[in-house]
């Protein structure tokens, strides 16, 4: 899976189809196929943003195989994270939990795109 967001691939579309009409040409179906092959894949364009140090917990957690309940709560317990990221979660816990859902997210701080990687 690429890092390409929905809103990429429309674009992308949408170029290549004022290309197709600059040269007289037109997109076809096979082409319409292959770009919503690709927009069913991307990303969604609504990715949440956390802090970094918020993603390291959400990443930790998912390998040890924490659900997200634990995930929230042992952020209160735990002396490994900082008051920082619990706050953080306390006032964001639907961003946190779509995050943790999907898989994805954005670095709030340098706008990273970060993946979870399934486990083999």
């Amino acid at each position: 899976m690429s890092n390409e967001t929905k809103r990429d691939v429309f674009v992308d579309a949408v170029d290549a189809l004022a290309d197709a009409q600059a040269s007289g040409g037109n997109i076809g179906h096979q082409d319409a196929n292959l770009f919503m092959a690709e927009y069913e894949k991307a990303l969604p364009d609504d990715l949440p943003v956390i802090p970094k140090e918020v993603g390291e917990w959400l990443k930790n957690c998912k390998h040890d195989e924490c659900d997200l309940v634990d995930a929230i709560v042992s952020s209160v317990n735990s002396i490994i994270t900082s008051r920082r990221v619990t706050c953080w979660m306390e006032d964001h816990f639907d961003t946190f939990a779509r995050a943790w859902l999907l898989g994805v997210w954005r670095v709030e701080e340098t706008g990273e795109i970060v993946k979870l990687e399934a486990e083999k």
